[in-house]
């Protein structure tokens, strides 16, 4: 149409349909035989017409976006942050609603506002804590929600997550099959525990009580993030518990560290000391040597929390709790 915008009416006559026709084409809210609908999405694509979205979001009373409520926290890595941002906005693009990305830290002072400025049909949260305050908030709200994480008490909610539990235990499990006695894990940043932030916190217990379920000795620590700190941690490590062969790594950002304070401290991957991290594969591949790991599945957690939000937009029932199984693949440094 030569650069021009094109009108509902335009469509209509290119069809040989009423306006109405194809605004219910366009809304869904009446049943149109299947080949006006065809005729009318042909001309649609033909002539290049794309609906205005505040028009359609009055007539629909939808605004078709989804709020990811993501705030950027300290002791929080970015980038494994950014693949599940990622997954929901891609996700979100194949039911043709977009995303507004919050990364304030405002708590509930956030969500209320874009709640009540009718900007968004639904929310998806991040960054879960234990005692999150968030929480009270959306049980009273009309907009459906999902969370990526669990809270201490997840009645009433949605909520996707891997079952880092397991993940911890698995990494156990593994290691206990290698015939290690004693090991550690190197966990999130302090400020992420005191927080009380739910996978760190589940994480951590469930490598506790698999070390005591398989008989062996094992300590849980907090791991800082820059190389001096992690060269301490693992260093003071060593020195009181000689006895350590093996360690789990629940931090992308001291992966690399954690290798490098290995090598200066003349402890060989595998052969002085196995290391399993929980982390993206792709992590875990470049490493040296590539590290045995439990896959941290933003994609899929990302598409699951888009997938039960849209159900909920329908009115569809949805389980309260989603739990990945942890997959652990298995390379050199073990």
């Amino acid at each position: 149409m030569s650069g021009r915008t094109v009108t509902i009416a335009q469509v209509a006559k290119h069809a040989g349909v009423a306006v109405s026709t194809v605004s219910y084409v366009l809304s869904g809210k009446r049943t149109i035989s299947a080949d006006t609908r065809r005729r009318v999405l042909d001309s649609i694509s033909a002539l290049g017409y794309h609906p205005n979205a505040g028009a359609r979001a009055l007539a629909s009373k939808r605004s078709n976006v989804i709020a990811l409520v993501l705030p950027l926290r300290a002791g929080m890595h970015v980038p494994v942050l950014m693949r599940f941002a990622s997954a929901v906005v891609t996700a979100a693009r194949r039911f043709d609603h977009d995303v507004l990305l919050l990364t304030a830290d405002e708590g509930t002072e956030g969500i209320r506002r874009v709640a009540a400025s009718a900007l968004v049909d639904a929310l998806v949260l991040m960054d879960v804590e234990l005692d999150d305050r968030r929480v009270p908030l959306l049980r009273e709200l009309a907009e459906p929600s999902v969370l990526i994480g669990f809270p201490a008490e997840p009645a009433g909610l949605t909520c996707v997550d891997l079952d880092f539990a397991a993940a911890g235990a698995r990494c156990v499990e593994h290691l206990a099959e290698r015939g290690h006695e004693e090991i550690a894990l190197l966990g999130a940043p302090s400020v992420v525990y005191d927080r009380g932030t739910g996978f760190a916190t589940r994480t951590r217990d469930g490598f506790v009580e698999a070390v005591g379920d398989h008989g062996l000795k094992g300590v849980a620590l907090p791991c800082e993030e820059t190389f001096d700190e992690v060269y301490e941690t693992v260093r003071d490590l060593f020195l009181d518990h000689p006895g350590l062969s093996g360690l789990v790594v629940h931090n992308e950002a001291a992966v690399s560290h954690v290798l490098s304070a290995l090598r200066q401290l003349g402890r060989r991957v595998p052969h002085d000391v196995a290391v399993v991290a929980i982390c993206p594969d792709d992590v875990a591949e470049r490493a040296g040597p590539p590290l045995t790991s439990v896959l941290i599945p933003a994609e899929e957690v990302g598409r699951e929390a888009v997938r039960l939000v849209m159900e909920k937009l329908e009115g569809r029932t949805v389980p309260d709790s989603t739990l990945l199984t942890p997959l652990l693949a298995v390379r050199a440094s073990t």
